[in-house]
């Protein structure tokens, strides 16, 4: 039987555009600057982006919404398994899934999920991979929040309303505040 107490899950969640990786590798960073002040190792803070994780596993599915809840699932594993061992997580993932959402709760030791919500018209004119114009000019499926319902957090540990009206740094003091005040205490 192991002895190591299991690490913390971050699951940043929001739609594509809504920031998730520039705020969440901010928020891991000062996660690990943290750890490497109180506890003089910043060993054991893992990030992962939703993104580089459908390459590691091969991109082998699409983006139908079977295959993104096979997606988010896979992610929930990983995360599991590492926060395990001891590792501390900090996921950007869109994963708009109530069921993958709940698994976390019941399978996460220490789960804590943070909701960057975004104005749709908002991520409309981020599109930085052309995603929202492809499907409104019907070129693309199943894209949440135009052809898709996204199942949005009902009961996040945080909201951030990330709708540009303050930068990513202020946006991460918000998560530091909220997340890390007894963290590593």
């Amino acid at each position: 039987m192991s002895t190591t107490k299991p690490g913390t899950v971050y699951w940043f969640t929001g739609l594509s555009g809504a920031g998730k990786t520039t705020i969440s590798r901010l928020f891991w960073t000062r996660l690990r600057e943290r750890r490497a002040a109180l506890e003089h190792t910043s060993n054991g803070v893992v990030f992962l982006d939703g993104d580089i994780l459908r390459e590691v596993y091969g991109d082998d599915l699409g983006h139908t919404t079977a295959d993104r809840r096979r997606v988010a699932m896979r992610n929930s594993r990983v995360c599991r398994m590492l926060s395990e061992q001891g590792v501390d997580v900090v996921i950007a993932t869109i994963s708009m899934f109530h069921d993958c959402r709940d698994w976390n709760r019941q399978n996460l030791t220490h789960y804590r999920e943070i909701y960057l919500r975004v104005p749709i018209d908002v991520l409309h004119r981020r599109d930085q991979k052309g995603l929202y114009s492809r499907a409104l000019r019907g070129e693309q499926a199943d894209v949440l929040g135009v052809n898709a319902i996204p199942e949005e957090p009902l009961a996040p540990d945080l909201v951030i309303d990330n709708d540009g009206s303050i930068t990513p740094d202020a946006v991460v003091d918000l998560c530091v505040a909220a997340l890390l005040s007894d963290a590593l205490s």
